[in-house]
């Protein structure tokens, strides 16, 4: 498995592996569709955003986004296909993610986290700090986690 940057061209595939991602947790249909426009990928957020792809064979298991500009940013998207959920995919993401972070000299990075995934990144080390309002369903808080980089 490699780690690299995500191409523009790739913006419709990385939407549909988060939209499967989000689909392992067993939301519905209707959910699902409400979260469509937060989890979807424009070709020129790709670079903007910073996406990391994790690839093997061709195939992209997941990618990260590193959102905002030092020293405080944000992780925020981090997605992996379903099928290799427990194999390190997302840990060797999480770590590619927080290393660039702080390369471009970030000290701090905030998670606005699905709550299925807050056990995930409390390994990783993040830190509950509180809660976020979702951005696709109104009246649904999410984890809101720390990751301090100095």
């Amino acid at each position: 498995m490699r780690i690299r940057a995500g191409e523009a061209a790739e913006a419709a595939a990385l939407t549909d592996l988060a939209l499967r991602s989000k689909g392992h947790w067993e939301y519905d249909a209707e959910f699902l569709a409400a979260c469509r426009e937060e989890l979807t990928m424009l070709p020129a957020e790709v670079a903007a955003r910073r996406t990391a792809v994790a690839e093997e064979d061709g195939r992209i298991l997941g990618f990260t986004t590193l959102d905002g500009e030092p020293p405080e940013g944000a992780l925020g998207m981090m997605f992996v296909e379903p099928d290799t959920i427990g194999r390190g995919v997302g840990r060797r993401l999480f770590s590619h993610t927080v290393d660039e972070a702080r390369r471009l000299g970030f000290t701090r990075l905030t998670i606005d986290a699905d709550p299925h995934a807050e056990p995930f990144y409390r390994a990783m080390g993040a830190v509950r700090i509180g809660a976020t309002p979702s951005g696709s369903i109104p009246g649904r808080e999410l984890p809101l986690l720390e990751v301090v980089l100095v």
